[in-house]
C-alpha cells in the first residue's frame, strides 16, 4: 500500500507562485509512474503532468506548459509542483500520482483516471 502527503497548498494572488509537496511511503518498488493531478470546484479530475519513471518521459498538460515544474528528492522520498504564474483557472485539489503503469498509460491525458491515494492540497489563485 502506497501513502502519501500533499502540502504546499494556500491561497495565492495571480501571478504568484506555490510549490506543493508530496512525501511518500509504503510500498513503491513496483511504481514507475508518478505526476499530479487537479480537480476544481464543479469540474472534472485532469492531469496536470505525468512522469514516466523508467526513462524520464514527462509530460505537461498544455494549460500548465512553461508555468510548472515537476521535481524529485529521491532521498527524502518527495514529489515537488513548482507552479509559478499562477492562475485562478489553476484554483483547484491537487493530487500526487504513485501509480504502476506502462509508458503508454503513464501520460498526462489518462493519469487522473487512477486511483489516487492522498487527500490533496487546496490552491486557490485570486485576480
Amino acid at each position: 500500500q502506497v501513502q502519501v502527503v500533499e502540502s504546499g497548498g494556500g491561497s495565492v494572488q495571480g501571478g504568484g507562485s506555490l510549490r506543493l509537496s508530496c512525501v511518500v511511503s509504503g510500498f513503491t518498488v513496483n511504481k514507475n509512474c508518478m505526476g499530479w493531478i487537479r480537480q476544481a470546484p464543479g469540474k472534472e479530475r485532469e492531469g496536470v503532468v505525468s512522469v514516466y519513471a523508467v526513462d524520464g518521459t514527462t509530460e505537461y498538460a498544455d494549460s500548465v506548459k512553461g508555468r510548472f515544474t515537476i521535481s524529485e528528492d529521491r532521498a527524502k522520498n518527495t514529489l515537488y509542483l513548482q507552479m509559478s504564474s499562477l492562475k485562478p483557472e489553476d484554483t483547484a485539489t491537487y493530487y500526487c500520482q504513485i501509480l504502476d503503469l506502462t509508458s503508454d498509460y503513464c501520460v498526462v491525458r489518462s493519469i487522473h483516471m487512477y486511483k489516487n491515494w492522498g487527500q490533496g492540497t487546496q490552491v486557490i489563485v485570486s485576480p
